[in-house]
């Protein structure tokens, strides 16, 4: 059972509760070869009937793994969650690996790389920067669990709208002329445009063999989330639609990279794409999510899902009256998959070039 924690304060990052709780359940995988590493995110999350969120993740906390993962929106998150963490701790390890001695955690939330890479991150200084609010919040949970945070962590408050982030960095001790390793871990989509590009300007200006980690989406996200209605969204489909809107209300996602142009998008900052992938593709469901035994997480809830979707449609079409066609033109597999891709979250690690 985790620790007990105060409920959040207004204007406490909602999605940094949302995505703690997604690595505290992966976390709890029987099988270490598809575990979320982040054996800490639950201490730093807290109680999870404390916490301002009712949401399927965070209540998956108050259950075994087990029961837990019979749901399909828990399954989704834990399997993103996975991926995403197990992407970013190794790109980390060859930052650090490849000559890094500064981090700097942009956005940190409830991030626990300061405080479980101690071993790998004994000698760089790592700087964890977000809101006063959601940092306070932290800051407490970091004391009552682990009695405080390591001699080589900073923290540095920022309002990201008003203040600038080199300036606010130097103030705290940081050295941009330093090797430097940047985790942007779920911020892309929350930032406009124009403030990304400085960041990734920024980035750049570091000596060569400095780097980033990032997860994106495409703008046909961001313009699919600006219509989605959900009066007309389909019956299974309003509750999900419903909290993961009312999860962004006050964090809107903003910004989608354009579609496959990573490495262009990139390359005007300096930067080098290494590598970039589709989270839940073929790719990362193989190196992230496959067990020893050959299954995957979650596959059989999804699989359950699909079947389920496809017999409601079907009954749908065989209800449609007389002289309408039960449905509409059949996707192609390739299509589908396409599709699914312009709409999934992507990964991408790049290196000063």
């Amino acid at each position: 059972m985790s620790e007990s924690a105060k409920p959040p304060s207004p204007g406490i990052s909602r999605t940094s509760i949302y995505v703690a709780a997604g690595r505290a359940v992966g976390a709890r995988e029987p099988d270490p070869s598809v575990r979320n590493p982040d054996y800490l995110a639950e201490r730093l999350h807290g109680e999870p009937s404390t916490l301002a969120l009712d949401d399927p993740a965070v209540r998956a906390l108050s259950l075994s793994y087990d029961e837990a993962m019979k749901d399909i929106e828990v399954v989704n998150i834990v399997r993103l969650m996975t991926i995403r963490t197990r992407f970013i701790d190794e790109a980390l390890e060859r930052a650090i690996g490849g000559g890094a001695t500064q981090v700097v955690i942009l956005g940190a939330g409830f991030d626990s790389h300061a405080y479980r890479c101690g071993e790998l991150l004994a000698h760089v200084r790592v700087f964890e920067v977000d809101r006063a609010v959601t940092q306070a919040l932290k800051k407490e949970r970091v004391n009552d669990v682990l009695g405080g945070p390591p001699s080589n962590l900073t923290y540095v408050p920022i309002e990201f709208q008003h203040e600038d982030l080199p300036d606010v960095l130097t103030r705290h001790g940081y050295d941009p002329s330093q090797r430097t390793f940047f985790i942007l871990e779920g911020v892309t989509m929350y930032v406009p445009e124009d403030a990304l590009r400085a960041t990734l300007r920024f980035v750049a200006a570091h000596p060569r063999g400095s780097g980033i980690v990032f997860d994106f989406v495409y703008r046909a996200m961001i313009d699919m989330i600006s219509q989605i209605d959900t009066t007309t969204a389909p019956e299974a489909a309003k509750p999900f639609l419903t909290r993961f809107l009312d999860l962004i209300r006050d964090e809107p996602w903003v910004f989608g990279l354009p579609v496959s142009r990573e490495r262009e998008f990139l390359g005007e900052f300096g930067l080098e794409l290494r590598e970039a992938f589709t989270i839940g593709g073929e790719e990362s469901l193989e190196r992230y999510l496959t067990k020893a035994d050959g299954t995957q997480v979650g596959a059989q809830v999804i699989a359950d899902a699909m079947a389920r979707k496809a017999q409601g449609a079907q009954a749908a079409g065989q209800s449609a009256p007389a002289g309408q066609a039960p449905q509409g033109p059949q996707m192609s597999p390739e299509r589908m998959r396409e599709q699914r891709r312009l709409m999934a979250y992507q990964m991408a690690e790049a290196w000063r070039a």
